[in-house]
């Protein structure tokens, strides 16, 4: 049996419920393990080395980065951010789910480096209920959700390159659809391909 984990790309336009979806996931599925991105940038308060980020001077993260160590990386307003490779293959290797929570430029370069991960979209239900969503977190100005949602076109447009879908009407049924991703993805001949060898050897 293959004991090793599967490696999972979650993307989706900005205030779908990403988040909140992999949180109440990740809480009924304790061999699930979210990857920390690096970045350049400083801690917030609150926020802890490791927990929330690893948190790196643009020396370290450059130097990693030309190392071949990042799975993916991209600068966003002057800072670095990216998927450190280590901890993501050693959480595989350890047995778990490793779920990266990228958007869909660092997702096309994860499908290059790492053909055989599961690439799931996460879609609002419409654009009028994307809007609502935005509007309702009361973070951002008219301007900004304007912005995301012109973004959230873009990466819809996009949705075409992954292998699930899932539409979040509610976090319940989005969770309840993310599980039977998890399951189905261990049931694949890709990853069942060992242990059907192991039985023919025993034939």
């Amino acid at each position: 049996m293959n004991k090793k984990g599967s490696l999972f790309v979650f993307s989706g336009p900005s205030g779908v419920g990403k988040g909140t979806i992999m949180r109440n996931f990740i809480a009924t599925d304790p061999n699930s393990f979210i990857s920390v991105s690096a970045t350049t940038r400083r801690p917030r308060p609150g926020e802890e080395n490791g927990v929330h980020y690893y948190f790196m001077t643009e020396s370290e993260f450059v130097q990693l980065a030309e190392s071949g160590g990042m799975l993916e990386y991209a600068n966003f307003s002057g800072n670095y951010y990216g998927t450190p490779k280590k901890p993501v293959y050693e959480k595989l290797e350890e047995g778990k789910n490793v779920f990266l929570e990228i958007e869909v430029q660092g997702a096309a370069k994860i499908k290059q480096l790492c053909p055989e991960a599961i690439f799931i979209f996460v879609m609002p239900p419409d654009m009028h209920e994307l809007t609502r969503r935005l509007v309702d977190r009361n973070t951002e100005d008219q301007h900004t959700i304007e912005v995301r949602l012109s973004n959230a076109k873009r990466e819809i447009e996009q949705a075409k390159n992954y292998d699930y879908i899932i539409v979040n009407h509610t976090i319940e049924e989005a969770v309840n659809d993310l599980t039977a991703i998890v399951r189905s993805a261990k049931c694949t001949y890709d990853h069942m391909k060992n242990f059907i060898n192991e039985v023919l050897k025993d034939a």
